[in-house]
């Protein structure tokens, strides 16, 4: 009687458990959104599939490259903190990086280096962990093309919206001079019909 308490007990608690790490997860992203400071990233196209997580935009960033005083203090797959600001447009502008979490800014983004330069130029690239946009599957490829459109035309603004608060980034959405790239997609779908 006793073993079946104790197998009772751990068949709780493991399902506890497996409750409350999703809802962790999922409760953590919900404060990013809500609690954190809205940046626009300006954005360039690559559009893959993932086998596994289904149809994505692959976003590349315009400001994800910034100047060190030394390439060789750095490595690739390396932990950074990105400090961000905003330029006079309201776009996202890297302040600083750092290996030490900052202390004295709230508006930054745990990141990973990317690249480095190795002709003394001292560029070092991030790599955000912000850079997939999943999709809708029967949106996902009109979403491609309006993005790949976009970003040929330079009369049009293209940007990805990112909740951040401390270190934590949460993608909102991919607009297009001000508009969500649902609607858009939305829009389209319903003017072939």
């Amino acid at each position: 009687m006793n073993s079946k308490k104790i197998v009772l007990t751990a068949f709780i608690l493991i399902a506890l458990v497996q409750l409350y790490v999703p809802a962790k997860m999922i409760l953590d992203k919900e404060t990013v959104l809500e609690k954190g400071t809205e940046y626009k990233f300006k954005t360039a196209p690559i559009d893959p599939i993932d086998p596994f997580r289904g149809k994505y935009i692959l976003l590349n960033y315009d400001e994800n490259t910034v100047e060190t005083q030394n390439e060789q203090n750095w490595e690739v797959g390396e932990i950074i903190y990105v400090s961000l600001s905003t330029d006079n447009a309201g776009f996202a502008k890297i302040k600083s990086i750092s290996k030490e979490m900052p202390t004295d800014n709230p508006d930054f983004v745990k990141a990973k280096v990317s690249f480095l330069t190795e002709n003394g130029s001292n560029k070092l690239t991030i790599d955000y962990p912000f850079n997939r946009y999943y999709m809708e599957e029967s949106k996902a490829y009109d979403a491609e093309q309006i993005h790949r459109e976009s970003q040929r035309d330079t009369n049009q603004i293209t940007y990805a919206l990112v909740s951040i608060r401390k270190g934590e980034a949460v993608l909102k959405d991919i607009l297009i001079n001000g508009t969500s790239i649902k609607e858009i997609v939305k829009q389209n779908q319903a003017n072939k019909k």
